[in-house]
């Protein structure tokens, strides 16, 4: 399915989420976010509330928070506290990364009962559990994918972007198989191109955690596909080069 240039951002979680963002990262963000009106913006738990306050006359936009990133290896109680300190800054959405390891072990009930947790103490405000696919057998990721679903999630989350095996259509496709309609998928890490971002799309992803760079790319991309329908304007040259 072709998604418009003017329909993209809904669908876009941008983010500055790697180790080196610094606060001029977080602003590249905001400015894109407000620009394109992006569904979500995210970033790194330090500079969350400045992102909050960069964005709180931007109703459209959400701002969400990251929790227990990128290892997904702190204890429960830490994850907790990290929901409710999002929280009060004023956090519409929480990512957290699911107990990877406990997943692997084989060890299915640490994993829903952390996330159970978590979409409890969070609601009514969305979570989408990340599983991280880089260190996941298929098997895995379907595992994973259900376990969070019954957990409760409003998305169940391919990953960080700091693996080392990006999100694929494969990828979107085992997650759906898992868990039809119990929870929407996120799609991040990965997502490189527009078309890629569209196959994903028809496979049942809802929502796609982007980077800025790539975001810039893709929102490019999608305008001069769609730029018979804009003659009288243009996409603004500082937003096409970040």
């Amino acid at each position: 399915m072709k998604i418009s240039f003017l329909e993209l951002p809904r669908y876009i979680d941008i983010s500055a989420v790697s180790m080196g963002v610094t606060y001029q990262d977080v602003d590249k963000v905001a400015e894109i976010a407000k620009k394109h009106n992006c569904i979500c913006a995210f970033t790194m738990p330090c500079y969350t509330e400045y992102l909050i306050n960069k964005l709180k006359d931007f109703p459209s936009i959400k701002v969400g928070g990251v929790v227990g990133f990128p290892s997904g290896a702190d204890t429960t109680n830490i994850k907790l506290k990290t929901v409710r300190e999002l929280i009060n800054f004023g956090c519409q959405e929480i990512d957290m990364v699911i107990n990877v390891g406990a997943l692997r072990s084989g060890d299915d009930s640490t994993v829903y009962n952390e996330i159970k947790s978590i979409v409890d103490e969070a609601a009514p405000i969305p979570v989408k559990s990340i599983l991280e696919i880089s260190y996941l057998t298929d098997e895995e990721i379907k595992r994973g994918s259900l376990i969070a679903a019954n957990a409760g999630v409003a998305y169940v989350k391919t990953g960080t972007g700091w693996g080392n095996k990006p999100t694929t259509v494969n990828t979107i496709k085992l997650i759906k198989e898992a868990i039809g309609d119990k929870a929407e998928i996120k799609a991040a890490g990965g997502v490189r191109n527009l078309k890629d971002l569209e196959t994903m799309f028809d496979e049942g992803c809802t929502r796609f955690g982007i980077g800025l760079t790539s975001a810039l790319s893709i929102l490019e991309e999608a305008f001069n596909r769609d730029q018979e329908q804009f003659k009288e304007t243009s996409l603004p040259t500082n937003v096409i080069q970040g």
